[in-house]
């Protein structure tokens, strides 16, 4: 996937048919849907980010958000937003021919939709894939989903040529408040991405494996269940160090993206990426500057972490 190219005043005029039909831009989920789209069924799927004569240096982008309880106001705001992200990185010039891929996450114990995964996209199909996403809202209560089904499926059932063929990481966006479960359950996988494993794998092992393909970003926003929370924050900069993102308004997210992709393309640095959410008209600066302030202007060093020192506990649950 990934052919044509995105345009804003096709964006403009299927909002304004929405506005003038009453139509949501999540029709899916807004129109009475209770299961997974069967265009963002992760079931026996690969999903593929490659270069083609339009786009022949592609660069995978991919963003997965929690869509339990209070995370669902993320895709709205992200969706509203679109036009702004890809303003940012396609004419400053942060990124030449990105490929966005939106995803959702829940519960694998309890959620009739624990993974939705779109395609990666150049154009204006990207927009239909978080209209199709089943905002489900429910979750298992445990201050835990199941972010690790999803970090399986990004090492283990995607393929992005930025990385095949030259060596460059994609970019991986994980919106959520909770902690992941200890480990993949390997019944999980079989249920919900139709794979067999022999065994279960460890929730460490597989953000490895997700790290050596992408540049891996775990965005905690404000309003959320657990915005701030220690032990939450903990177990994330656990797993993945610096890249852990306070983000204290929701309504930013799209911005904190497109600045993170310009700092690790080494576009911008943080004072440049400001001064385009200037220019753009954004009053997110503020939020931005101080959300990113650990990110630096470089991609971050590659170091796996070690799991925190308890996540064989019952749950992975942290005691500080």
């Amino acid at each position: 996937m990934g052919s044509g190219r995105w345009s804003t005043n096709v964006y403009d005029a299927a909002a304004r048919f929405r506005a003038a039909t009453g139509a949501s831009a999540f029709a899916h989920s807004d129109g009475g849907a209770t299961t997974v789209h069967p265009l963002l069924d992760p079931r026996d799927v690969m999903r593929e980010s490659r270069d083609s004569r339009e786009h022949q240096q592609s660069l995978a982008i991919a963003v997965l958000f929690d869509v339990t309880g209070s995370m669902r106001r993320v895709p709205r705001a992200l969706q509203a937003k679109l036009p702004q992200l890809l303003g940012l990185l396609l004419r400053h010039g942060y990124a030449d021919h990105p490929q966005i891929m939106f995803g959702a996450i829940g519960d694998a114990t309890c959620d009739r939709a624990p993974l939705q995964v779109g395609q990666f996209e150049s154009d204006n199909r990207m927009d239909d894939d978080l209209g199709r996403i089943l905002l489900e809202g429910g979750g298992g209560g445990q201050k835990t989903e199941s972010y690790e089904l999803a970090l399986y499926f990004m090492a283990r059932h995607t393929a992005i040529d930025c990385h095949d063929k030259r060596g460059k990481r994609g970019y991986l966006f994980v919106i959520g408040d909770e902690m992941a479960y200890p480990r993949v359950k390997r019944a999980e996988v079989r249920q919900v991405i139709g794979e067999g494993l022999q065994a279960d794998i460890p929730l460490a092992e597989i953000v490895g494996e997700v790290r050596r393909t992408w540049d891996a970003y775990y965005i905690l926003p404000e309003g959320a269940s657990y915005a701030g929370d220690r032990q939450v924050l903990h177990f994330w900069r656990g797993l993945l160090g610096q890249n852990v993102i306070e983000l204290a308004d929701p309504d930013a997210v799209c911005e904190t993206i497109a600045l993170t992709v310009g700092l690790g393309e080494a576009a911008i640095d943080l004072d440049e990426g400001l001064a385009d959410l200037r220019d753009v008209g954004s009053p997110a600066g503020a939020t931005v500057s101080k959300a990113l302030a650990t990110i630096g202007s470089g991609r971050s060093t590659l170091v796996v972490a070690a799991p925190p020192p308890d996540l064989s506990r019952p749950g992975g649950n942290i005691r500080l």
